[in-house]
């Protein structure tokens, strides 16, 4: 958990395995194991049901390999956590539906806030949830949270490598399972902040 703690912060692979040894007077752990402990600890996160009072939703594009793909994000904006990630290889109403619908089967019908992407209001009908277009303050935040994950991954460009040569033969796991890790630690930093504003209030 400290290796993982010390990634999220930004630390890179090695420079993390490196500080194992440094601060906790460890053997020498190699880069390699850290990233399998993030992948695990991301292929196994359990579902937390969250007090939700509306999706706010948005995508962005990330590159795997030598293929780009598109990561849909989902927060919710009192609290600010991030409720659900997908990744996807189109930009359409399919995939925007099927977004959607995961959502509702988590954390049941909510209002939902997006850009003004053609997509969104045929997936909402579908799903029978409310649509509208978000304002400048949801606009602001769900930005600033896309942001916050292009900052993390800046040190390689939004790069996520990828040793299958083919786009066919990479089932994206490895990708889904980083999001999961970096989604669980960021909602956990941002309900410890909440928790001290409330403390100090």
């Amino acid at each position: 958990m400290y290796s993982m703690y010390l990634y999220f912060l930004g630390l890179s692979l090695r420079n993390t395995s490196k500080a194992l040894v440094i601060f906790r007077d460890e053997n020498k752990r190699s880069y390699v194991s850290v990233w399998n402990w993030i992948q695990r600890f991301g292929s196994c996160q359990i579902y937390k049901r969250k007090r939700v009072s509306a999706f706010i939703i948005d995508e962005t594009v990330i590159q795997i390999g030598n293929h780009h793909f598109w990561l849909w994000i989902c927060i919710e904006p009192v609290y600010r956590s991030v409720l659900g990630i997908y990744i996807s290889e189109e930009r359409n109403m399919l995939v925007a539906e099927k977004f959607i619908r995961s959502l509702v089967d988590k954390y049941g019908k909510h209002t939902v806030y997006t850009d003004g992407g053609t997509w969104y209001p045929e997936a909402c009908k579908i799903n029978e949830l409310k649509h509208y277009l978000h304002s400048p303050l949801e606009k602001s935040i769900i930005e600033r949270v896309m942001q916050y994950f292009k900052d993390r991954t800046e040190c390689f460009d939004d790069y996520y490598p990828c040793i299958q040569k083919e786009e066919n033969e990479c089932n994206l796991l490895h990708v889904h399972n980083w999001m999961q890790f970096f989604v669980s630690m960021y909602n956990d930093t941002i309900t410890s902040r909440k928790n001290n504003e409330f403390e100090t209030n």
